[in-house]
């Protein structure tokens, strides 16, 4: 839900900003294209990126209550790993539904299992290791984590 909202309102964003640039002069199909991917580019980049750095969470997330982790000790991410998650979704992810239906159209995969199952595909991991945590369950985690130094 989070990253659907993200994508809603960087659109919604874009498309006013689009709007108030291009709707009083007679613009070309090649401009408007070029100011609405530089826009949407430059927004995303803000909000994946900076957002994120000053509050641990882009727009979206803030809205459902999702902070976004380093990994293994749940700190705070440097800017190197936020500019490299950005890339990863803009880049690899748009390609998942290409890359899906290439897979089922390729001969289906052997039976492992005893009960005719495929193995289960090992989820894959993040490219930059962060993860998005909800707030609450990084909340009790530090509570956790402090009470056993404790201890």
């Amino acid at each position: 839900m989070a990253i659907g909202l993200d994508c809603y309102l960087c659109l919604l964003v874009v498309g006013l900003l689009l709007h108030s640039c291009l709707g009083a002069t007679d613009a070309g199909a090649g401009r408007t294209a070029a100011v609405l991917v530089g826009q949407l580019t430059v927004l995303s980049f803000a909000n994946q990126v900076l957002l994120t750095m000053a509050v641990r969470a882009s727009a979206g997330k803030l809205i459902m209550g999702v902070r976004v982790i380093r990994l293994p000790d749940a700190g705070r991410p440097e800017f190197r790993r936020l500019v490299l998650r950005w890339l990863y979704g803009l880049l690899w992810l748009p390609l998942q539904p290409w890359h899906h239906l290439r897979r089922a159209t390729a001969e289906p995969p052997p039976r492992n299992r005893l009960g005719g199952c495929p193995r289960a595909a090992a989820s894959p991991t993040d490219l930059a290791g962060v993860r998005h945590v909800r707030r609450s369950d990084l909340r009790y985690y530090r509570a956790a984590v402090a009470g056993g130094r404790r201890g």
